[in-house]
C-alpha cells in the first residue's frame, strides 16, 4: 500500500499499448458490438448514437470493475477493445474530459486510481469514424477472467497474464500540455 509520501502520481494513465496503438475499452449493447466488430466501425449499427457523451477506459482492470466483467448491465453486455493510434489518443485526451467521480486518496490509501475518459458528443462521431483503428470483442475473455477468479481466489496476476486474461498495463506517457490539463501531479 502506498504511503502519503509516494512518488506515484495520483493521476496517471496505465494501459496496454505497443509502438503504434493503445487499447481502450468500452461496453456496448449486443447490436452495436456485433455490427462494430463485423464492419470495424463503431457507428455501423443504427443503435449507435453519435452526438452524445461516451466514456472509454484505458485500463482493462478498471473496465472489468466498472462493467462487472460484462454482467452488470444487460444494455452494456459486450466489451470491445478499441485500438487507437497514439496521436489520436493524445488528441482525445486534449479534447476529452476525465470522470469526476475519482476522489483524491486519504493518507495511507492507495494513490493510483483509474479514470474514465469522456468523449464529448461533438467529438464522438469523429472518434467513431476516424480514430478507432481496430475493434475486437473481448467479452468472452472478461467472462473467463471472472470464472477463473471465482474458482481460484488465490490466482496470481502472473498466472492470469500467462493465461492471456489480463494485460501488462504500463504507464502511458503524455505530453506536458496533457499532463497539465489532466492535473497529473
Amino acid at each position: 500500500m502506498a504511503n502519503a509520501h509516494s512518488t506515484v502520481p495520483y493521476r496517471q494513465i496505465r494501459a496496454y499499448f505497443n509502438d503504434t496503438t493503445i487499447t481502450v475499452y468500452q461496453a456496448y449493447k449486443e447490436s452495436i458490438a456485433k455490427a462494430a466488430v463485423e464492419t470495424q466501425k463503431l457507428n455501423a449499427s443504427p443503435d449507435f448514437k453519435p452526438g452524445r457523451m461516451t466514456w472509454i477506459k484505458p485500463s482493462w482492470a478498471w473496465m472489468m470493475y466498472r462493467s462487472g466483467y460484462s454482467f452488470k448491465d444487460p444494455g452494456q453486455s459486450r466489451i470491445l477493445a478499441l485500438r487507437m493510434k497514439h496521436q489520436y489518443f493524445i488528441d482525445l485526451l486534449e479534447r476529452g474530459v476525465l470522470s469526476s467521480h475519482v476522489q483524491k486518496p486519504e493518507p495511507g490509501e492507495k494513490r493510483e486510481k483509474s479514470s474514465d475518459i469522456g468523449i464529448p458528443g461533438a467529438l464522438s462521431e469523429q472518434w467513431a469514424n476516424e480514430w478507432v483503428a481496430e475493434i475486437e470483442d473481448v467479452t468472452d475473455k472478461a467472462c473467463e477472467l471472472k470464472r477463473v477468479i471465482d474458482e481460484r481466489p488465490d490466482v496470481t496476476d502472473e498466472e492470469l497474464l500467462a493465461l492471456g486474461l489480463i494485460f501488462e498495463e504500463r504507464l502511458y506517457t503524455v505530453p506536458e500540455s496533457v499532463h497539465r490539463k489532466l492535473e497529473m501531479t
